[in-house]
């Protein structure tokens, strides 16, 4: 992790003084996992989580409010602020700031989206296939879930077949025993210094 965050730091900046590192996948891929461990490694990097942009009524139609909220802001150089979504009360919280931090973790389903790509100095994928990511997901939810879930799942479906992330990303992340494994992903983009390749990657970390 610490070589990752090191090539991720080198990067030159994507939205204004900021490298937004995109962290998409599917629901239950293990993205909120990977994405703090990985801000821990940038040295307590902001981590914003998708999950807080999207509501209800919104699942994935929240681009002009991240793009207002935070994007805009991020990209002059000013401290971002966003609403959070409590899923429980169902309605927006008192505005959360992000400060323009040389390093931005986005995590969530959709954080590879067309209209944010721009802004991204890399977006990595959780590589875990729907099903498995979906069984883990509602399994870590519970019965009392599973009425949103079945509304999630077509939702996602529809999202990514209209929009998809994984063929833009510019490393894979595979999770094994006791790490992470970083391999390049379909946009084939590395990072500054050392490339990473499929199966002798010497930075792979499992």
């Amino acid at each position: 992790m610490h070589d990752l965050a090191t090539r991720l730091r080198r990067l030159p900046p994507s939205c204004g003084p900021v490298r937004l590192i995109g962290v998409d996948g599917h629901a239950g891929s293990g993205k909120s996992t990977f994405a703090g461990e990985l801000a821990r490694a940038l040295g307590d990097a902001p981590v914003l989580h998708l999950d807080d942009i999207a509501s209800h009524d919104e699942l994935f139609e929240w681009t002009d409010r991240l793009l207002t909220q935070v994007i805009t802001p991020l990209a002059r150089g000013e401290s971002a602020h966003y609403t959070p979504y409590d899923w429980r009360a169902r309605r927006f919280g008192p505005p959360v700031p992000v400060p323009p931090a040389p390093v931005i973790v986005v995590e969530g389903v959709g954080a590879g989206r067309r209209a944010l790509r721009p802004y991204l100095a890399r977006l990595l994928w959780m590589e875990l296939p729907h099903e498995e990511s979906w069984l883990r997901g509602r399994s870590r939810d519970g019965e009392e879930q599973r009425e949103f879930w079945q509304g999630w799942v077509r939702a996602e479906l529809r999202h990514f077949a209209d929009d998809p992330s994984r063929p833009f990303a510019d490393l894979l992340i595979q999770q094994c025993g006791k790490g992470y494994e970083v391999l390049t992903g379909p946009a084939g983009t590395v990072g500054p210094d050392q490339p990473i390749t499929q199966g002798d990657d010497p930075s792979a970390m499992c």
